[in-house]
């Protein structure tokens, strides 16, 4: 992880026959793009590898989320209980659909725990859906988290776009629930430079999800201006050179995964010897698509002294979350205030949280304990022995 690192003139090759056969536009134009097809295209080998019935492109892994819930029927005052810890775009998604966010624990799986989940059914019976986010390519207890929600008719929405590829039990993350998402940005394990996808085995699901994305076309027939809307949507259409791209990428994601893994598997190995060191809890281990080495450390100051020697030794992309202003509740004051450029569909639900009195305790005191390491591609033998020994320094 990153895709980006492995770019070489296969993703030149696809996009150059968009530029010189095809047309940018995924829908339509089929007289001027020779038969070229790079959205379907994707779609189609997303569904072959994962195993799901449906997969839809659009323009980020944001607008995925935004999608899924639309078309998953999740909106307007709805509850959906969403972990402290994801990449802000899982909150703003729930929000800027009129739904209310609501903040459950985690455990050291660093996803949703299902006890977390119990107890904020406690307080909110009226759930509506689960945004269960896999962070930082693995999986929480997902036997658990799915019989929670089957047996309290919740809909599970897996944020899978930080786990391409992961499996738990051989199943695809992003396919065990009703939907799911994938994200294929700039810094994916599967990069188009921007986009992302839905995964539905829902047919009813998959067509909400392709019309909304497309201001609600039924994408009948091969006349666009002929087409009717059966729902109200927005623009969020991926492109032909980003989808071409992907296509590219995607053939590439046995290799990307197993280099994870190995690389991955050096480092873990080499930090094992360490007692102050204890490591995130996988359910699956083999389904781990290893994008991060995520450890703990005994305190939050001891966590705190390892991230500054390492930045200090010059071993760059080690995450402390707990301090990141992406990632981590505590650090999100546009969430504590709901603060837009105008008005929010939440400002009109009265009983609303107080975000700014959100109380996350057992969260905090895990990521305050957690660093997170990305494992490159690129890495050579040597480049993993530097960051074996800068931990060799630390920790002896």
């Amino acid at each position: 992880m990153p895709g980006f690192e492995i770019f070489d003139d296969s993703e030149k090759q696809q996009v150059q026959e968009v530029m010189e056969k095809g047309f940018t536009f995924r829908y339509n134009f089929d007289g001027m793009r020779n038969d070229v097809w790079k959205a379907r295209e994707l779609e189609g080998m997303i569904c072959e590898t994962l195993q799901v019935k449906h997969a839809h492109l659009v323009s980020s892994g944001t607008t995925a989320l935004s999608t899924a819930l639309a078309s998953a029927g999740i909106g307007a005052g709805d509850k959906v209980i969403v972990p402290p810890f994801t990449f802000v775009a899982s909150v703003e998604a729930i929000v800027l659909a009129g739904a209310i966010p609501i903040f459950s624990e985690i455990d050291e799986t660093l996803t949703l725990s299902p006890e977390g989940i119990q107890e904020t059914l406690k307080t909110h019976p009226d759930i509506k859906a689960i945004n269960f986010v896999h962070m930082c390519g693995s999986m929480g207890k997902m036997d658990e988290i799915k019989a929670i929600c089957d047996q309290h008719n919740i809909i599970l929405l897996e944020d899978a776009c930080q786990a391409t590829g992961a499996t738990y039990k051989g199943q695809a993350l992003g396919t065990i629930g009703q939907v799911g998402a994938l994200s294929f940005d700039s810094v994916k394990t599967i990069s188009c430079g921007e986009g992302g996808a839905i995964l539905t085995n829902d047919s009813k699901i998959y067509d909400f999800a392709h019309q909304y994305s497309d201001h609600g076309h039924d994408h009948i027939g091969m006349d666009r201006g002929a087409e009717t809307h059966p729902i109200m949507g927005s623009n969020y259409r991926i492109s032909e050179m980003n989808a071409a791209v992907g296509v590219a990428q995607w053939k590439k994601l046995d290799r990307i995964l197993d280099t994870q893994r190995r690389n991955k598997k050096a480092l873990k190995d080499a930090l094992s010897s360490y007692p102050e060191i204890s490591f995130r809890v996988i359910p699956d281990e083999s389904g781990d698509n290893a994008g991060f080495l995520s450890f703990m450390l005994p305190t939050e100051e001891r966590t705190q002294e390892v991230a500054k020697a390492l930045a200090e030794q010059g071993i760059p992309g080690v995450f402390y979350w707990y301090a990141n202003n992406w990632h981590y509740l505590k650090n999100w004051h546009h969430i504590h205030q709901m603060k837009g450029p105008a008005k929010l569909p939440i400002d009109l639900i009265a009983d609303r949280p107080d975000y700014s009195k959100v109380q996350t305790p057992k969260s905090d005191a895990i990521m305050s304990r957690t660093l997170s390491m990305l494992i490159n591609l690129s890495w050579t033998e040597a480049q993993i022995n530097e960051r074996i020994a800068a931990f060799a320094k630390i920790f002896r």
